[in-house]
């Protein structure tokens, strides 16, 4: 998790006039940081704008800091790292909570937190889902209602979810990606999609993507959703759910 820290304080130097250079501020910051971590396979989750999910399988603790180092370099802000494992993605979220809370430091000149794990070799399951022919749907509702969907149904999935202790992020337009880590995860797919049809009428394609780092999962989650697509497009009955391991 990486975090600006003294981020309030911060603003306010800036005056009433600041909100636009904070857009750009954060932007340019998940620029930065999506860059340097994908660069080693990672992916990087925007979460509240000043604070930043990394999925970091296979990434050492030198590669962490040699990335803070960039982002020190880069930004006046000063920003925090906190690392965490577990058998779940939340529990790994907890880990790295706890490690910042605690202040256990693995770097402490980088101001780097938290705990390592030992294991040679991890793996990740990305879901990556998207909405079924939503382009039909601005044909009798305006741009801002469908937003509104959009985030009525990212409301729903954090929550449906993270009770299944995995983490769900909006990728943008009517994209989302869920980090897993348990066996259940087609069935928790299967229920997730039918609660939503019954809920809001609408229709989800999810493809999945298994492997040793967040980019090889999410390249092989979105090659299976690409592949539902495919099947749509060719005229036969689509599955809704599609894995490629």
């Amino acid at each position: 998790i990486i975090k600006i820290t003294g981020y309030g304080p911060w603003t306010l130097t800036l005056g009433s006039d600041r909100e636009h250079e904070i857009q750009m501020l954060q932007a340019s910051l998940y620029l930065q940081i999506q860059k340097l971590f994908s660069e080693k396979n990672g992916l990087v989750f925007s979460n509240r704008s000043d604070e930043f999910f990394a999925i970091t399988n296979g990434i050492t603790l030198e590669d962490h800091i040699e990335i803070q180092k960039k982002l020190e370099t880069s930004f006046d802000l000063k920003l925090s790292m906190s690392i965490g494992y577990g058998d779940s993605p939340f529990d790994a979220n907890l880990s790295a909570y706890d490690g910042k809370k605690s202040e256990i430091k693995l770097n402490e000149e980088h101001n780097i937190f938290g705990f390592i794990d030992g294991k040679v070799e991890s793996k990740v399951t990305i879901m990556h889902l998207d909405v079924d022919n939503l382009t039909s749907r601005g044909k009798t509702e305006s741009p801002y209602e469908i937003s509104s969907l959009i985030f009525k149904l990212y409301a729903k999935m954090s929550e449906f979810f993270l009770s299944k202790k995995a983490l769900s992020f909006f990728m943008g337009g009517d994209n989302f990606m869920v980090v897993y880590a348990n066996s259940n995860y087609l069935e928790d797919a299967e229920e997730f999609i039918k609660k939503i049809k019954n809920k809001f009428g609408i229709e989800l394609n999810c493809g999945i993507g298994t492997g040793k780092t967040a980019r090889d999962a999410v390249k092989l989650a979105t090659k299976s959703l690409d592949t539902i697509r495919d099947i749509r497009d060719a005229g036969k009955d689509k599955p809704e759910i599609y894995e490629i391991a």
